[in-house]
């Protein structure tokens, strides 16, 4: 298949995913044909302390429950019990939930049984999935500092003792200021993509708050979930597409299809 034939030939996409997670789906977009610039939004760093999780790592026994919302709150958890010295063991006792099928695969892939994964990759369907399971329970969520309060709130009016523990934070990257800022101006993407709600408010703050509708203008937006969807209007943004299954193949089964949609082709550049 030559490249001028594939479904996303002509596109440029802005991928704002973190820098170690951009690959996943600039990947399939090269496949695909587009031409990818990725300029990621977010940068995961440290929590502000440890302490908190660290406690509660110590007292893992005391838990019923552990939520994980993401990969790299994952990652964040076991860098923490290697760096402990706590076996992984230590968490089999555990029943897991999981926050999305590549979260389910990250702890799957340290020995962990995940007990329920939503049938949507959202907050809201995670209270569904254990609203009748945690009544009583001791629930440790970990997640990073900057997350709604959604989950942990609706937890425990269904009776559960949650513990909201900060693994990691995510923070604008400076250098993307320029970046950003370029690739707007000179070499205008006809999708930007985003990932999380996270993204989108750094994105903005990058671009400027005041000047991010102007510098998407005839630009496309690509939301993976309704939470990301929610935070991009609140912008000020249209989202012109919103993946059906709130994953990265499921935001580009969504691009394909508003593309297939639109009926047009864009020449490459």
């Amino acid at each position: 298949m030559t490249t001028r034939k594939k479904p996303l030939a002509g596109q440029r996409v802005l991928v704002t995913r973190a820098r170690h997670q951009a690959e996943a789906l600039a990947a399939q977009l090269r496949r695909l044909g587009a031409t990818v610039l990725a300029v990621p939004s977010i940068e995961i760093r440290a929590p502000r302390s440890y302490r908190p999780l660290d406690r509660a790592l110590r007292r893992i026994g005391h838990y019923d429950w552990l939520i994980l919302t993401s990969v790299n709150g994952v990652a964040a958890l076991f860098s923490r019990l290697r760096r402990l010295k706590l076996p992984g063991r230590t968490l089999r006792h555990l029943r897991v939930a999981a926050i999305g099928p590549a979260t389910k695969t990250e702890v799957e892939g340290h020995g962990l049984r995940v007990a329920v994964m939503p049938a949507e990759y959202v907050a809201e369907s995670v209270v569904r999935s254990l609203r009748r399971r945690v009544r009583g329970k001791r629930v440790l969520l970990v997640r990073a500092r900057v997350a709604r309060d959604v989950l942990p709130r609706a937890l425990r009016r269904a009776g559960a003792r949650v513990d909201v523990v900060e693994a990691y934070q995510t923070v604008a990257p400076p250098r993307s200021r320029r970046l950003l800022r370029e690739a707007l101006r000179h070499r205008r993407p006809d999708w930007v993509t985003f990932t999380s709600s996270s993204t989108a408010r750094n994105f903005a703050l990058l671009v400027g708050a005041g000047r991010v509708r102007a510098a998407l203008q005839g630009i496309r937006v690509a939301s993976i979930g309704p939470v990301t969807t929610k935070t991009l209007r609140d912008l000020g943004l249209r989202v012109n597409v919103q993946a059906g299954k709130y994953t990265i193949p499921g935001l580009v089964r969504a691009l394909l299809s508003a593309e297939k949609g639109s009926g047009r082709r864009r020449k490459p550049r």
